[in-house]
């Protein structure tokens, strides 16, 4: 229930304190908290007052000075008895169950009255104050209502047994004294009820709010996990089947070219290099279906995937490769992946963009790090261009890796990428091998 309250008024833009259940906020949403009470403990009162009512009507049938017929006095208190669960029926728990406070304002007039009567005509009526109390503080709304009531019960019971016994002088002080002590007890136990009640409610409330923000927490993750996935998913079939596939197209097309020229030869190398395509990308489909890592690093080194690539990029393609491998050294597999990845982005956007006729791809390692380099002598980059999906994936690659990438290129005068990935404890190159590189 107050988690429902929650979302209604976070529904209509409210906010409610955190440390306090929403129906202490006001008598609206107090009496709301009120109507789950009642219906929650009604079955366990429904015994008290019903056994409480039996216990007080049974003794005073029993200590009449005439049980048969029984006196006027047991008769009328008798009939209490009788109105007070009649009331307790039709308007206290009715109100009880309906949440309606007039139904059960009503039924504690109606109560304060049985009881003063039962009290004031039978010596034994006072019992009926243990009825009072315990259903003045169920049914009162909240604690002033409880305290007046249960303040006018006392005070009503005691006139009436006053002027029913004529108590005067020490019997009235006597009676006075009784009946504050009683009533003393009936606020402080009522109390204390109420309060031991109103934490209940602010612990539920509490749990409440803690199991809400665990279930928007595990939402909020479940659809992050959801969309960084999907994210992955797209990156690794942009960078591996769309390029495959991709290279499928532009051998089909450059095979029909060479059949219409009359080339069987070439035709036939350019079917073999389709078939080789497809079955690469196949694999990869099949990699990335398994949640695995690239097929080509499945059975073999970085560097044997990267002469690979370069190898299978120059029959494809006719643009000169040259591979330059040094020692790197171990590598761990994430790392690998990126490279690998960067690798074949960067000769998807040679062969779609370039126009080169040589393609250098360098990998070493200096200065704790692996770098790989992707050089060509196409048409470079125009100033201001944009970088596209895979380039940007492979820019994400690389940082989630801890990582640079540095793409850079002059119109006329090739493009540049270079990316570099840190490598723990990784050996440095020397200046000898440093100006190799360079030159």
């Amino acid at each position: 229930g107050a988690l429902a309250r929650a979302r209604r008024r976070r529904a209509l833009g409210e906010r409610a304190p955190a440390a306090e259940p929403e129906w202490a906020n006001g008598p609206a949403d107090y009496l709301e908290g009120k109507t789950e009470f009642w219906r929650r403990s009604l079955i366990g009162w429904d015994v008290v007052f019903y056994v409480l009512l039996g216990i007080s009507a049974a003794s005073m049938v029993v200590v009449d000075d005439e049980p048969f017929p029984l006196s006027g006095a047991t008769l009328t208190a008798l009939a209490a008895c009788a109105v007070l669960l009649g009331a307790y029926l039709l308007l206290g728990r009715r109100g009880a169950l309906r949440g309606d406070v007039r139904m059960t304002r009503a039924y504690l007039v109606v109560l304060v009255a049985a009881v003063t009567i039962a009290g004031g005509v039978s010596s034994l009526g006072s019992i009926m104050l243990f009825i009072g109390f315990s259903q003045i503080w169920f049914f009162a709304c909240d604690l002033r209502e409880g305290i007046i009531a249960s303040t006018l019960l006392a005070i009503t019971v005691s006139t009436s047994m006053a002027v029913q016994f004529q108590s005067r002088g020490t019997d009235l002080l006597e009676l006075a004294g009784q009946m504050a002590v009683g009533l003393a007890f009936a606020l402080a136990l009522g109390i204390w009820i109420t309060r031991i009640a109103e934490q209940s409610e602010n612990r539920a409330w509490l749990i409440d709010q803690v199991e809400a923000a665990q279930a928007q927490a595990a939402a909020s993750n479940h659809a992050a996990g959801v969309l960084a996935e999907r994210e992955r998913v797209a990156q690794e079939i942009h960078d591996t089947l769309a390029q495959g596939f991709t290279s499928v197209v532009m051998l089909a097309q450059t095979a029909q070219a060479q059949l219409d020229a009359g080339a069987p030869e070439e035709v036939h190398c350019r079917l073999e290099q389709i078939e080789r395509v497809a079955r690469e990308n196949l694999a990869e489909a099949r990699a990335l279906v398994a949640a695995f890592g690239p097929a080509a690093l499945a059975d073999a080194t970085l560097a044997e995937a990267l002469t690979r690539l370069g190898e299978r990029f120059q029959a494809e393609t006719g643009v000169r490769v040259d591979v330059t491998l040094d020692a790197v050294g171990p590598t761990d597999r994430d790392a690998e992946v990126v490279l690998l990845r960067a690798a074949q982005e960067a000769l998807a956007n040679v062969r779609k963009h370039a126009g080169a006729r040589r393609v250098l791809l360098r990998l070493l390692r200096e200065d704790g790090a692996v770098t790989l380099e992707v050089l060509d002598d196409g048409n470079g980059l125009a100033p201001g261009t944009a970088e596209g999906v895979g380039l940007r994936g492979m820019r994400e690659r690389v940082a989630a890796g801890g990582g640079s990438l540095h793409v850079a290129g002059e119109p006329g005068r090739g493009t540049r990428v270079r990316l570099a990935l840190p490598v723990p404890g990784g050996a440095r190159t020397t200046d000898d091998e440093r100006g190799t590189a360079a030159r």
